[in-house]
């Protein structure tokens, strides 16, 4: 559903309903950040509460007029509006793979678990658009490009519904695994206030998750604009799109499993600073090999970082709260694409393309400066160690 719209949205903007502000050519992506941000977050609560299989459903159910809302949009509010609803089918969806599948696997598996399904994500975000970019090519921009939408749509829903079982009853029994004598619940402001800012664990996880998307917001909605002000034909600017995705969805195959082998701080460090070198690549780049070569190490350096993070908020959170932390983790992590497409688009108006994405790299790289500084690893296998420490405070 998302790789479909990574080669080609922000073309529509310009070329079918002639947006010359970058600004409002990136508001699909301001809208999409925000509706999933939010969504992340009731996501996770939801969870807890009433399971995680009714969320996933409700998802999908959101997600379904989406591409027919693009193909049909006779205004650029349409596709604005299909944003939000794709940023809430997202938000519950994805959540829901995520703490899933911590759910299923063991403390000491939480990497793998992350990087599996982060790998069979981006890999489809890359190979839909790939997809999105030929048939734009080959029919037409708007219409041919979202068609199969309907089907992965319709595929989400039906495999939702007959295939996956609730795996709620598996926190629970983690939970009573942990500690007898650690309580098994905090208020979620509590929790909300622990990730954001309180522990400077989860708060420099939460700003590097928000860099992470914030970048991958200006090479969304900005990079497919500075390929076709290059001259790129459409092709060649959906294998760019195609290839950061491919490389990160393909590394997180690899870099979950280490990162429960190594430790989540070296890496998800390393990650940034590849990301904002990546970034720096697109900005000097004149030319399509230059820019495949920073789409793949911006691929390599998110690939270390996206299913650590995941984990390693996963290690320091309570079994009963867990969902809950996630959630807030993302919140802040895919808020990172609205700020990124207001503050690309707004930099890219007033100062230039190149710019906005000197502005971004160094961003990037002062977030993994922070992670340096402030994250403190922990021993892995440990899901009450944080809660723990919470309650000597106390």
């Amino acid at each position: 559903m998302v790789g479909l719209e990574r080669s080609i949205v922000p073309l529509i903007a310009t070329t079918d309903f002639g947006l010359a502000s970058k600004s409002v050519a990136l508001s699909f992506l301001i809208s999409f950040g925000i509706a999933k941000a939010l969504a992340n977050l009731l996501a996770g609560r939801l969870s807890d509460r009433l399971g995680r299989k009714p969320v996933l459903i409700t998802g999908w159910l959101i997600g379904l007029p989406v591409p027919l809302l693009i193909i049909l949009a006779p205004a650029w509010n349409w596709v604005v509006f299909a944003n939000v609803l794709l940023g809430i089918n997202q938000g519950l969806c994805w959540s829901m793979t995520v703490i899933m599948k911590i759910d299923l696997v063991g403390p000491k598996q939480r990497g793998l678990a992350m990087g599996l399904n982060e790998s069979g994500g981006y890999v489809a975000v890359s190979l839909a658009a790939l997809l999105g970019g030929y048939l734009a090519a080959t029919y037409n921009l708007r219409q041919a490009p979202f068609y199969p939408g309907v089907v992965f749509a319709l595929l989400g829903l039906l495999g939702s519904v007959f295939l996956v079982q609730d795996t709620h009853a598996h926190a629970r029994h983690e939970a009573q695994l942990v500690t007898q004598s650690t309580p098994h619940a905090l208020p979620f402001a509590e929790v909300f206030r622990l990730a954001s800012w309180k522990d400077s664990t989860l708060f420099s996880l939460s700003q590097a998750g928000m860099v992470n998307n914030l970048n991958d917001a200006m090479v969304w909605g900005l990079v497919p604009i500075i390929l076709s002000g290059a001259g790129l034909s459409l092709k060649q600017i959906g294998t760019i799109a195609a290839v950061y995705p491919g490389v990160w969805g393909i590394g997180q195959l690899a870099t979950g499993v280490l990162s429960d082998q190594w430790g989540r701080k070296g890496m998800i460090v390393a990650g940034m600073w590849i990301q904002a070198a990546a970034i720096a690549l697109f900005a000097i780049g004149h030319a399509f090999w230059p820019w495949m070569a920073a789409a793949a190490l911006l691929g390599v350096g998110t690939a270390l970082v996206y299913p650590t993070l995941l984990a390693a908020v996963s290690d320091v959170a309570h079994p009963e709260w867990r969902a809950t932390a996630v959630g807030v983790y993302r919140l802040w992590r895919d808020g990172g694409y609205a700020i990124g497409a207001t503050l690309s688009g707004l930099l890219a108006d007033l100062y230039g393309n190149a710019a906005a994405t000197w502005a971004v790299a160094a961003l990037t790289f002062i977030s993994g400066v922070v992670v340096l500084a402030r994250l403190r690893p922990r021993r892995l296998g440990q899901p009450g160690a944080l809660f723990n420490g919470i309650r000597k405070e106390r």
